[in-house]
């Protein structure tokens, strides 16, 4: 009974010191830490060589050939201060006709219609005409009647020179001679207004009857028909305007000038159209400036006559006009292209030795197609000059798989 008393306590004392040999040998390792103990440095897992670093894109020598990707250094250059004003593009009045018969009558043929290009001198209608036909009528018998007078003053003068004759009978012939001449003479400036030449006119008299009465409405110069209001049977008057023609080899371009800037827009300045981005090839120089305002929102037209031949300047299009005012020199002067934006802040794509960086840059003027760098990039600076947005997919491509 003794015996198992002392052996109890025995065992009691014996679970405290396992516990602690245990406790020892878990601590003791090289691996073990305590709660709260810093990582040495040295035994963190290494970055991968290959890790791209953040925000930079790698492209080899085949991928920027095939990417289209080029670079340059930063440097300067002069930029053009442009004054960007909103305008309209209108037909060149001074290259519009309204095209009317000379004579009234009844449309008998319609050779154009609306949108058709013509030719000086092209027929675009014909008409019959009873009033042309009464004067080919007074041309003929005006002839006639000096061919008459003519053969009269002959036998006149013959018979006074022979005494035969008073010298007053030949008088009043030559004077008929000279009534029936003018009389002629007014029935060729008649049919001469009505755009007949003159070689028609002397050969009038041996043509066909049937023609007599017909007579041709022509295209004044080339251009383009912009309106038509003929119809075959119509009775046209002399003052209807059957069809209207324009020249749009040429346009007007309207540019709104406000108020602020009309001491800056001058006579003579030169001006780029865009319709949208697109302004290669359309410039123009500032012919005209409008001496009142106009009443809708009180600014001032400044004209520009813009060439206009493979027709992309059409009519009622608004377009974005930009008027050249002073050339400066600016230190870093890039392309529009090389500008790319991300994170609400325009950026640039730097030339690293491990890849291409984007780098904001701050930036100043601009002529729309280059831009004045004031901040961010420093002159001699490689930056990608073309492909700029290339890259900026590239560098989107994890978080867009993302």
């Amino acid at each position: 009974m003794m015996k198992n008393k002392l052996s109890l306590p025995l065992s009691l004392l014996f679970i405290p010191c396992v516990l602690s040999l245990s406790l020892w040998a878990c601590g003791s390792g090289p691996d073990s830490r305590g709660i709260g103990d810093e990582v040495p440095a040295a035994q963190t897992d290494p970055e991968p060589e290959s890790a791209r670093p953040e925000g930079m894109v790698r492209l080899t020598e085949r991928q920027m050939r095939e990417f289209e990707v080029e670079t340059g250094p930063a440097a300067p250059g002069r930029l053009q201060i442009e004054a960007v004003l909103p305008g309209e593009v209108v037909l060149n009045a001074d290259r519009i006709a309204e095209v009317a018969p000379r004579v009234s009558g009844i449309v008998r043929e319609v050779r154009k219609n609306l949108g058709d290009t013509v030719r000086r001198g092209d027929i675009m209608a014909v008409l019959e005409s009873r009033e042309l036909a009464d004067l080919k009528a007074d041309l003929l018998a005006a002839r006639e009647r000096v061919a008459l007078a003519q053969s009269s003053l002959t036998r006149e003068e013959q018979a006074w020179r022979k005494k035969i004759s008073p010298e007053q009978d030949y008088l009043e012939a030559k004077n008929r001679l000279a009534e029936a001449s003018i009389a002629l003479r007014t029935a060729e400036q008649k049919l001469r207004a009505l755009g007949f030449s003159s070689e028609y006119i002397t050969q009038l008299p041996g043509r066909n009857d049937d023609d007599a009465t017909l007579v041709d409405i022509m295209a004044p110069f080339a251009g383009t028909v912009m309106e038509k209001h003929i119809n075959l049977g119509m009775v046209l008057k002399d003052d209807s305007a059957a069809f209207v023609i324009a020249d749009l080899s040429t346009v007007w371009v309207n540019l709104d000038v406000q108020q602020k800037d009309l001491p800056s827009i001058k006579v003579g300045q030169t001006g780029r159209i865009g319709i949208g981005s697109e302004t290669a090839g359309l410039s123009g120089r500032v012919s005209f400036i409008e001496p009142v305002a106009t009443e809708t929102n009180r600014t001032v037209h400044a004209r520009i006559v813009v060439a206009n031949a493979d027709g992309r300047l059409r009519p009622g299009l608004f377009v974005t006009g930009r008027i050249t005012l002073d050339t400066v020199q600016v230190p870093v002067l890039v392309s529009n292209e090389a500008l790319v934006m991300m994170d609400s802040a325009q950026c640039v794509f730097v030339k690293e030795s491990s890849g291409f960086q984007p780098r904001p840059v701050q930036t100043g003027r601009t002529d729309g197609a280059h831009t004045e760098i004031t901040g961010g990039l420093s002159p001699g600076q490689l930056y990608v000059v073309k492909g700029a947005f290339t890259l900026k997919s590239e560098l989107q491509k994890p978080e867009a798989e993302e």
